[in-house]
């Protein structure tokens, strides 16, 4: 019997092969929600005034920043508004960003300093705030946590929101581990999804209405072209724009989910190398035998190669680490919720008076969105039980909210 992972990406691949001249016919007309308002003349917006949450990479596919072509076709666009890392998408992770103003004047307000929730007085400039960021199809990825704060506070204030829909990276890897515990709710887990949702900010979006905000007017810009089954680099004109300083291209989004947990452990998860979340090490690793024992347990779509690296910044700056990189093989069968819990298992394993799971505990279950994680990995459970533990939780999501697509799987 196929696994439930590899499923959906089989049938996605038949499909493509069964109707390829429909499917590459489709491809070519992508257009991501930006362009799509473009395209209707920007007539949602006429005589309303706007203020926009982006950065540097709210894109059209032609390359060109969405706040300029809001003012090119004549939008009253008031101000910005930027997530953590901030307008430019360079600032490190937890690292307080000030407001600023670009070199026309139109004021950046930082929704990761002094506020993380839109303040009502700048609300009340508006009739309506736009959302266009590209997130990367993990809960604890902040971009979605910004997301519902802006909602919560345009359903206050009575402001419509808009979202500019953007595709999810690792849409066809099927939703996977621990949901959201409401009592370890975070600024790395404020969406009561799977820790991999597999949608869309736009899908997030009318689920947090339907559940939290029933008084909010929400409009979806929605995208052309895309397909669930594709990732991001199959949607030919869509262009990845690194969209915070660690995120630097499809790979890394990938990788992120497996080795995100690493962040709340006294293991590097590679910030202040070339391949951050690509490859994971500290000094008190023996490399080879990691590798070896990771080997042993025949992870679908990964390789993996013993390294040595010194980081820059971060963990053990300047000290050598010892460690593994990840390839991602094939990345229709890789599963990163496993491969991530396979190497915090290993690691446990091996080394069980060095490797720290309780110092950053309580960081380590907001990102998992649970304790229960934790709990199990440290209790010597198995790999089999911990996934068969989140599925539980994934599949009464879904059966839940059967509805929560936009978009279908082949369009």
């Amino acid at each position: 019997m196929l696994n439930r992972h590899i499923l959906p990406a089989v049938l996605c691949i038949l499909f493509v092969n069964l109707f390829l001249p429909q499917c590459s016919l489709r491809a070519e007309n992508f257009l991501y929600g930006i362009d799509m308002l473009e395209r209707s003349g920007f007539k949602e917006l006429e005589g309303k005034k706007v203020g926009l949450i982006t950065n540097a990479a709210g894109v059209s596919v032609t390359g060109e920043a969405n706040y300029r072509m809001l003012l090119r076709n004549g939008v009253k666009l008031e101000f910005l508004m930027s997530p953590e890392h901030g307008f430019s998408a360079k600032a490190g992770a937890g690292e307080t960003v000030k407001d600023s103003f670009l070199k026309d004047g139109l004021k950046i307000y930082s929704l990761y300093g002094s506020r993380k929730k839109p303040e009502r007085k700048l609300l009340k400039t508006v009739d309506v705030l736009l959302f266009d960021l590209q997130d990367i199809g993990v809960r604890c990825y902040t971009y979605i946590s910004t997301m519902r704060y802006a909602m919560e506070a345009c359903h206050e204030e009575g402001v419509a929101f808009m979202v500019l829909d953007r595709p999810n990276p690792l849409a066809p890897v099927p939703a996977d581990g621990f949901m959201l515990d409401p009592d370890h709710t975070s600024f790395v887990g404020m969406v009561p999804v799977p820790f991999i949702h597999a949608m869309t900010v736009g899908e997030i979006a009318v689920f947090l209405k339907e559940q939290f905000y029933p008084r909010l007017t929400l409009e979806i810009v929605r995208m052309e072209g895309y397909r669930r089954c594709s990732f991001f680099d199959g949607h030919p004109g869509a262009r990845f724009i690194s969209p915070s300083p660690n995120i630097r291209d499809l790979e890394t989004v990938l990788a992120y989910p497996a080795t995100v947990f690493l962040e709340a452990t006294n293991v590097s998860e590679g910030r202040g190398t070339p391949l951050p979340f690509r490859q994971f090490g500290a000094p008190f690793i023996n490399a080879d035998f990691l590798k070896k024992e990771l080997d042993a347990r025949r992870l679908p779509g990964v390789s993996f190669q013993a390294v040595r690296f010194v980081p820059s910044s971060g963990k053990f700056k300047g000290l050598q680490c010892n460690g593994i990189r990840l390839a991602i093989t094939d990345r229709f069968v890789f599963e990163p919720f496993r491969t991530g819990v396979s190497i915090v298992l290993a690691l446990q394993m091996l080394y069980p008076e060095l490797f720290d799971l309780t110092a950053k505990g309580e960081f380590f279950d907001k990102l998992a969105g649970s304790p229960l994680l934790r709990k199990m990995v440290m209790s010597g459970r198995s790999l089999e039980e911990i996934l068969a533990a989140s599925r539980l939780q994934v599949h009464a999501f879904e059966q839940a909210y059967p509805d929560r697509y936009i978009y279908s799987s082949d369009k």
